[in-house]
């Protein structure tokens, strides 16, 4: 049995500029998976690069609040809410909250530095 704490696992600076805690990635653990599953941080007033995946992206919100950009779409999103976004699709999210917002990021297949995108504009 794997059980594995947030905590424990080492914070870093993602590519999209959020803070990042991975859990699961069956490219780093023998793990019998498709998916990687991450917990992110961004701080007040903070927001990530715009930026693109290969592979499709689950973010589940469990506290602050947020403006969600995928493709051409914003939407005010917050704590309980899961937001879908396609593979190849532009996303952002910046925190609208006075604290910290944190999500899950469950992406499929999973994560890999060389499928990700920083979008310039």
């Amino acid at each position: 049995m794997l059980v594995r704490e947030i905590a424990s696992c080492q914070e870093v600076v993602a590519g999209d500029n959020s803070l990042l805690r991975e859990l699961l990635n069956p490219r780093k653990d023998a793990l019998e998976l498709r998916y990687s599953l991450a917990v992110a941080r961004v701080g007040p007033g903070g927001t990530t690069y715009l930026h693109r995946l290969k592979s499709s992206e689950v973010y589940l919100i469990l506290k602050g609040s947020a403006q969600m950009l995928v493709g051409s779409e914003t939407e005010a999103v917050g704590a309980g809410q899961a937001i879908y976004v396609p593979p190849s699709v532009v996303q952002q999210i910046t925190n609208t909250g006075a604290d910290d917002l944190i999500f899950v990021c469950i992406v499929d297949p999973a994560w890999r530095e060389e499928d990700e995108e920083i979008v310039r504009i």
